[in-house]
């Protein structure tokens, strides 16, 4: 088998391992398949980027609003990140809750985040370069994010002085975002 899921706690995100198949001339490793994702992935990709990160840089906490909510297949090609889904479904049991699990091109991990979701990352090493695989494209005006030190979630980052876009330095509270979408 290609891939080993494993499901976080906070129901429907899921990690993914990937077989590593190494040889004389360097590795292949199978990064999707179609079949095996199925019970996961219920969506086509609709839009791929690749960021590259210096240390310490984070991006987060991004998200797109209904009717454009994303899925988000994230890998590690390149250097190690700091990874986080933050559950902003409302109705969830696990509502404000995060998970987060450090990623790197070694370990050959990926993460499902599902739709309903935040997510964001902070690069470790001194370049991380990160594939996101979407399953909806970003519409500019349904985009949403939390700020990264918000306290409504406390995510514990393995850092303190993250190098911020001004958007995402700019993001409200959670609390705000949640008055503005009632």
């Amino acid at each position: 088998m290609n891939f080993e899921f494993t499901q976080a706690q906070i129901s429907d995100v899921v990690f993914i391992k990937k077989k590593y198949y190494p040889d004389a001339r360097g590795a292949l490793i199978k990064e999707y398949e179609m079949a095996p994702f199925a019970n996961i992935v219920r969506d086509f990709f609709r839009e791929e980027y690749i960021s590259i990160s210096k240390k310490n840089a984070l991006r987060g906490l991004h998200f797109q609003k209904n009717p454009k909510a994303q899925g988000k297949l994230i890998s590690v090609v390149t250097g190690e990140i700091f990874d986080v889904a933050v559950d902003i479904r409302p109705q969830s049991p696990t509502y404000l809750k995060y998970v987060s699990k450090t990623l790197s091109a070694e370990s050959n991990e990926s993460v499902w985040v599902p739709p309903g979701f935040a997510h964001g990352f902070v690069a470790l090493s001194n370049e991380a370069i990160v594939l996101n695989r979407c399953t909806n494209e970003i519409e500019p005006s349904l985009e949403g994010g939390i700020r990264w030190n918000d306290p409504s979630v406390n995510v514990q980052w393995p850092i303190s002085e993250p190098i911020l876009s001004d958007k995402d330095r700019n993001w409200p509270s959670l609390k705000i975002n949640n008055m503005q979408n009632e």
